[in-house]
């Protein structure tokens, strides 16, 4: 029996399937394409994302293949500069095509032992008290049994569908065409159009795309399609470039062309017995501030190690019932703040005074700093209880005298970084690591970190660490 199948080789299911290979869970990941697609829905990394990258050792890849910019400007594309102080030690957006994080991603899972099967498309599931049965798509049935399954593989979800689970929300409003194609324009004549026309249509852009020669349009399409899994045609972007901007730039030899709605909609659970959602197939929304493959690596990364520790049989009652109960309120703000960002892009009068009312207030340094941590999702706090403010959060990588903290969370364990010297995790040794090391910007003498990097305790006094570690790393070692 398989240890876990990730259904979706996608961002999501990659970084899940590389976060079960650090705790030498056995991983299969089903993907039904053959080959990876070729379409840039997504362009960069927000810094939440950085850091679990840095946290795993993998940013120097990433670094190298994308372009920092500075974090201005994402909510709602009003353009204001970047907060200062911003808690994290990665004040930027990383510009990266979702191509390269794709790839990336998907090196890292094979590099760590993953069996990814590609051309391979989950048809039916069965689950009982022992495993889930899945049966794939061909001509003779072609069955895999696991202890857990979870379904990583899109907005469309086929293990979402097979499960039940509801999918409310809203449906798609408004449509906006998307796609990478050559222009005759002079580059000039592009930037002046676009800037006159982005003052008012703010879904609108035509930009250089990374590929020399080609230029990545979106532009507002005429009405929602029946079926947007049926691509645009080249005729349809010069259509509605002509009725936006006044020319269609001699668009011409498209590398690929899609369309995508705003539909708005969270699955009910996360969870069903031994299957489980994330990314996409848990939550779908417009993808205004560029949060949707960002907030499914965080899926990813919240649900590996519990998942591993549930497979390696230490998991304390209730932690893989965390998943849906920290991950869900997340994405339904998520959610939230692009509903409130399209209605700030709409042309009308109405949702146009709303935003300048916004702009003004973004002003304030407090309020653009509140509206940006939503965005990058560095202001996110799950729910431990009372105790010290840092509880729940994440922890900004830090500077220690012997190197940095991230560098000690690569192995994916729980980390005790100790001030004081005095303490001990004897009996949780083969699940926390613990570190004896100081920093000038850490003001609490020891903290207990998860997996992810949250803080699950902060204090000097061993009693009450020790009453602590079985809540997330399970009962002592005898």
């Amino acid at each position: 029996m398989i240890d876990v199948i990730v259904a979706g080789g996608g961002p999501t299911g990659m970084m899940l399937a590389a976060e079960l290979r650090l705790h030498g869970v056995e991983v299969v990941v089903l993907e039904k394409d053959v080959t990876p697609p070729g379409l840039v829905r997504s362009l960069g990394l927000h810094v939440r994302s950085i850091e679990v990258m840095d946290q795993r050792g993998l940013l120097e890849r990433f670094l190298a293949e994308g372009r920092k910019y500075p974090l201005g400007g994402f909510f709602a594309g009003i353009a204001k500069p970047a907060p200062e102080r911003l808690d994290t030690a990665h004040g930027y957006v990383l510009g990266i095509p979702q191509t390269s994080t794709d790839r990336l991603l998907a090196d890292r899972a094979a590099e760590l032992g993953a069996d990814v099967r590609r051309g391979c498309e989950l048809v039916r599931l069965d689950q009982d008290g022992e495993g889930v049965t899945v049966e794939l798509a061909g001509g003779a049935p072609t069955t895999l049994r696991a202890r857990y399954l979870v379904g990583c593989d899109g907005g469309r979800s086929t293990v979402r569908k097979l499960l039940g689970v509801g999918f409310p929300g809203e449906p798609s409003q408004v449509e906006t065409l998307l796609g990478e194609m050559e222009v005759t324009a002079p580059p000039e004549t592009v930037a002046a159009v676009v800037a006159e026309v982005r003052e008012t249509e703010k879904r609108f852009g035509v930009g250089p795309s990374g590929k020399e020669g080609v230029y990545r349009v979106v532009v507002p399409a005429e009405g929602v399609a029946e079926d947007r899994a049926v691509p645009p045609t080249l005729e349809e972007f010069r259509q509605r470039l002509h009725a936006v901007a006044g020319t269609d730039f001699g668009v011409h030899s498209p590398r690929w062309l899609s369309r995508f709605g705003d539909a708005t909609r969270q699955a009910e659970r996360y969870r069903v017995g031994r299957v489980l959602l994330a990314g996409d197939a848990a939550h779908v929304h417009p993808p205004v501030g560029g949060q949707g493959l960002n907030l499914g690596i965080q899926d990813a990364f919240n649900l590996g190690w519990k998942l591993a520790a549930e497979v390696a049989g230490w998991a304390p009652e209730g932690l893989l019932d965390t998943y849906h109960s920290e991950r869900h309120p997340v994405a339904a703000a998520v959610l939230d703040n692009t509903r409130a960002q399209m209605t700030l892009m709409s042309t009308e009068p109405g949702p146009q005074a709303v935003r300048r009312l916004v702009s003004e207030l973004m002003d304030f340094e407090e309020v653009n700093r509140y509206l940006t941590e939503k965005i990058i999702a560095t202001g996110i706090r799950y729910d431990f209880g009372e105790g010290h403010d840092l509880l729940g959060r994440r922890m900004r990588d830090v500077p220690l005298k012997r190197g940095r903290l991230y560098e000690q969370l690569r192995t994916g364990r729980g980390l005790l970084l100790d001030q004081t010297g005095r303490l001990s995790v004897a009996g949780w040794q083969d699940r926390v690591d613990h570190v004896v090391d100081v920093s000038e910007e850490l003001e609490v003498p020891a903290m207990l970190l998860r997996p992810d990097g949250h803080v699950a305790w902060v204090g000097e006094d061993q009693r009450d660490l020790v009453g602590h570690l079985p809540a997330w790393f399970g009962a002592a070692a005898g």
